[in-house]
């Protein structure tokens, strides 16, 4: 990867997109952190309308991380949203969510989702999952960049 990544959580509980961002900054894999709380926000944020406008205030991400249970629209319509364009399509997406619903894992999949990561009940085994996500998503993958023409 050329650089540290930039990420994009999409997360509406606070104490998770803390945690979260927190262990991320700490296993420091990722150069910037942008965070949005709802299905609309993320669309906002990706597609550069309302108060992300500005490219500079809402760069393309390198990741996306998805919680499915948003407020406005869910995290499956995001996704899809996300795959069907042809501009953010190859940014990896991972679900990263409470559900275990094997119908929503299905759906996340069937949608082009790049992983489906179940948060842990404990707080204790949190820390553990991001360090997976981390080194996985973060320091290993090779992510595509935007090459004009392509």
């Amino acid at each position: 990867m050329y650089g540290q990544p930039k990420i994009l959580l999409v997360e509406d509980e606070d104490a998770h997109a803390v945690l979260i961002a927190r262990f991320i900054e700490k296993a420091d894999v990722a150069n910037e952190i942008y965070r949005v709380s709802d299905g609309a926000e993320a669309l906002d944020f990706l597609f550069h309308r309302g108060k992300y406008a500005s490219k500079e205030n809402s760069p393309r991400p390198d990741l996306v991380l998805l919680d499915l249970r948003l407020p406005k629209l869910d995290g499956h319509e995001v996704l899809t949203a996300i795959k069907q364009s042809e501009e953010l399509r190859d940014i990896p997406v991972v679900v990263l969510t409470a559900s275990e619903n094997e119908r929503d894992v299905a759906r996340a999949y069937r949608n082009y989702a790049s992983s489906y990561m179940v948060k842990p009940l404990s707080a204790g085994k949190f820390p553990e999952l991001l360090s997976v996500l981390s080194s996985y998503w973060l320091a290993w993958t090779k992510h595509p960049r935007k090459v004009s023409g392509t």
